[in-house]
């Protein structure tokens, strides 16, 4: 495992303010559960209006919660008062996401001064099984002098 130093002694705080501002996790249902630096994990409850026609987590739901894990895990990285913006990412589906709830691992693989790349993946917890159904690279934008919340 790669070991970052965060450029924020308060960057735990930032990451936990900033998500509580993001009102599209909120309205899917995700949760904030671990945060250390370039490391990030969000859980989301499966639920019945969150999947598609066969009965499975749909793959935009899939992706936005690794995308937000990635996402975070780069912004705890960053100098205070930076925010952070995905500029692109490539998610592989590997199964159906179908059970209890997903968690999403955002990991940082390289934090450079305007671009972190990262690393998701993305577990369906059914019970007691645990199962790989997505992993996901994503680049991310330092975003410093424009205004923007973290």
């Amino acid at each position: 495992m790669i070991q970052h130093a965060p450029r924020d002694p308060d960057y735990a705080t930032r990451v936990r303010a900033s998500f509580e501002r993001q009102l599209f996790m909120a309205t899917l249902g995700a949760r904030l559960v671990r945060v250390e630096p370039g490391e990030v994990d969000l859980e989301l409850p499966v639920r019945t209006e969150l999947t598609q026609q066969h009965g499975f987590l749909h793959a935009g739901a899939l992706a936005s919660v690794a995308d937000s894990a990635c996402g975070y895990a780069a912004l705890s990285l960053m100098p205070p008062g930076a925010a952070v913006l995905s500029v692109e990412f490539k998610i592989n589906l590997l199964a159906p996401a179908a059970g209890d709830h997903v968690l999403a691992k955002g990991r940082v693989i390289r934090a450079g001064k305007t671009v972190t790349v990262c690393w998701g993946e993305v577990l369906a917890f059914d019970g007691t099984t645990e199962r790989l159904v997505a992993t996901m690279v994503g680049t991310m934008m330092t975003v410093e002098g424009r205004g923007l919340a973290d």
